[in-house]
């Protein structure tokens, strides 16, 4: 099929690039001048495991392109695929200018039948207002149909993700549109949920929503265990091999972050208030995952005892291992708080550092791990990635001023780290 992607973000660019791996012709669209250029150079602007040779091998055999020219993409696709940002408002609402600009060009630009799709989060009625801002501007009166087809793409593995989906979900008005996706996706032998676009938008957030409150969840038995002495990490399995709860999503920690929850959560507890609903259950899931990250900060308070003056190692910026993604992560808000106290912070993060270093100031930032450890009076772990639990910890704490670790993530042994001489606090964990 020929296809359109408007947007090359995380979602457009991974959504384009697979597309184009099952055997269609795929345009990817976006206005930033710099990043278009730089993929057809064959340059990436995020990390995703997998995605550079994927783009690259599809460039080879002419099944993907990058252009500025939406006229060009709309021209020559019979699908397009809005998978543009939509930013949180400062009241936690999505928004959706750029959805509003990209269907009204579309509309203009149209000669002959297209299938519109909201690839990106989108409250609900967005369709509605797609349908009716075409609508308004379809000069020539073109046919087209709108249809919602929410992504389930975690970063770090995005591409398996889409691939190997749990499910596809399409909301549908016509059965010209649902018999067009159904076709596209056929390829992948997944589970089709078919549906109207509202309750195709509805699915998308409830499932963030509802992973999200699965994370604030352990969190807040997180903090029950360490009262009562208890392990959550035991918690947690004994929980998770109940198969009406599942073990995904029950790791304790120092929060969620990323673009997808905090924004999404924010999102659908605005949609149900312009609905006329209090959504209190999502609101508490938020203010627990707050009160996670003001939870780490106070154990690293309590075992400094002051913190001005004294030097902070911290292992991982981004929001969750295998991404470059700081946005809304957990590392920003518990560094600039530390900085805030008078704290001198060395940083690593195998993949992030470059993103980081446009946001945090006055921060150093490493070669390696060890060098985040050398001179520190703690060092603090906050994202998981695989290498940290490598490390060599007699190396490393000869190189810390005092031997304290304090794991925002679980990934230690107590009992381990304990026999190495150090004192090790963790989440949750008695």
């Amino acid at each position: 099929m020929n296809i359109c992607v408007v947007g090359t973000g995380y979602v457009g660019l991974v959504t384009g690039a697979c597309l184009a791996d099952l055997g269609n012709h795929v345009i990817c669209v976006d206005i930033d001048k710099e990043k278009i250029n730089k993929l057809k150079k064959g340059v990436i602007p995020i990390y995703e495991p997998g995605l550079e040779g994927l783009v690259k091998n599809n460039r080879k055999e002419n099944r993907m392109g990058f252009t500025t020219d939406l006229k060009e993409g709309v021209k020559k696709s019979t699908i397009i695929f809005i998978a543009v940002g939509t930013p949180p408002k400062e009241n936690g609402e999505a928004d959706l200018t750029y959805v509003e600009n990209v269907s009204r060009q579309i509309a203009r630009y149209m000669t002959s039948y297209k299938l519109i799709v909201e690839k990106s989060t989108v409250p609900v009625e967005t369709g509605e207002w797609v349908k009716h801002t075409v609508k308004i501007n379809n000069r020539h009166k073109v046919p087209f149909d709108v249809a919602s087809n929410p992504e389930f793409l975690r970063e770090g593995s995005a591409i398996e993700d889409f691939m190997h989906p749990d499910r596809i979900v399409i909301g549908v008005e016509s059965k010209k549109a649902r018999d067009l996706l159904v076709e596209l996706y056929r390829p992948l032998n997944a589970p089709v949920v078919i549906t109207d676009i509202k309750s195709a938008e509805i699915i998308k957030h409830a499932s963030n929503s509802f992973l999200a409150t699965k994370i604030s969840f352990i969190n807040a038995i997180s903090n029950i265990c360490e009262r009562a002495g208890a392990d959550v990490e035991k918690v947690a399995e004994g929980m998770g091999l109940d198969r009406r709860i599942g073990k995904g999503f029950l790791n304790a920690g120092a929060g969620f972050g990323g673009f997808c929850f905090p924004k999404d959560l924010s999102a659908f507890i605005m949609i149900a208030q312009k609905l006329g609903y209090d959504f209190g259950l999502l609101k508490e899931v938020e203010k627990i995952n707050e009160a996670q990250k003001r939870a780490l900060i106070k154990k690293i308070e309590d075992n400094l005892w002051i913190v001005k003056g004294k030097t902070i190692g911290v292992l991982g910026l981004s929001f969750k291992p295998n991404t470059d993604d700081i946005r809304f992560a957990p590392s920003l808000d518990i560094i600039q708080a530390l900085s805030k106290e008078g704290a001198r912070i060395q940083v690593f993060d195998p993949q992030a550092m470059e993103k980081a270093k446009k946001v945090l100031k006055g921060v150093k930032f490493c070669k390696d791990s060890y060098e985040a450890a050398k001179g520190a009076d703690c060092l603090v772990v906050v994202t998981e990635w695989n290498e940290f639990k490598e490390l060599d910890f007699k190396k490393i704490k000869k190189m810390l001023k005092q031997p304290l670790v304090i794991d925002g993530r679980n990934i230690y042994d107590p009992a381990v780290m304990k026999k190495l001489g150090f004192k090790y606090i963790c989440v949750g964990r008695g």
